[in-house]
């Protein structure tokens, strides 16, 4: 059976986005922006806020480079949820964007992203990748790049949200 290459990588993303989903068990939104503080001992690790909002900023850039439209960032996240940021604890919720902000914006993004991956054309996926220096020597194809950011990348930081878990008391996903 023939898979185009926007197919293959949805496939991956769609298992990715179902982790993502389960790790959200139990997270409420007084600590969704907090650092783990495993038996009072705060452990400065990435917290969900940061994990779903870096991740989001992603599904606009996906979109883009396969020639899709895409959502504009919220102007908080980019400075915020960057690869260049720093995750921060947020005990007075000031620093990053409300759970439901967050989650939405997460959602809708990588929704659009699925359905777009699964209508690209493979042509599109060979094309060399735009992006400078060592993303572009790492992954020198927009297939490439979008495999790493829908399936390695992704489920690199899901791997984070599922430690904050564990730190947190909560059961495995």
């Amino acid at each position: 059976m023939a898979r185009s290459l926007g197919n293959v990588i949805a496939d991956s993303l769609g298992v990715s986005l179902g982790y993502a989903d389960r790790l959200l068990g139990g997270v409420s939104a007084e600590r969704f922006a907090r650092f783990a503080s495993p038996g009072g001992v705060v452990v400065e690790s990435n917290h969900p806020a940061f994990i779903y909002g870096h991740l989001s900023l992603y599904a606009p850039k996906v979109l883009i480079q396969i020639g899709h439209p895409a959502p504009s960032v919220p102007g908080q996240f980019e400075v915020a949820l960057s690869k260049d940021a720093v995750c921060r604890d947020d005990p007075d919720g000031d620093l990053y964007p409300a759970m439901d902000a967050v989650l939405d914006f997460f959602h809708e993004g990588y929704r659009m992203v699925t359905g777009a991956l699964r209508s690209t054309p493979d042509d599109v996926f060979q094309q060399p990748n735009p992006a400078p220096g060592r993303m572009k020597d790492l992954f020198p194809t927009i297939g490439s790049a979008q495999a790493f950011y829908c399936g390695g990348h992704m489920m690199m930081h899901l791997g984070q949200m599922s430690a904050w878990r564990r730190m947190e008391g909560l059961p495995p996903a």
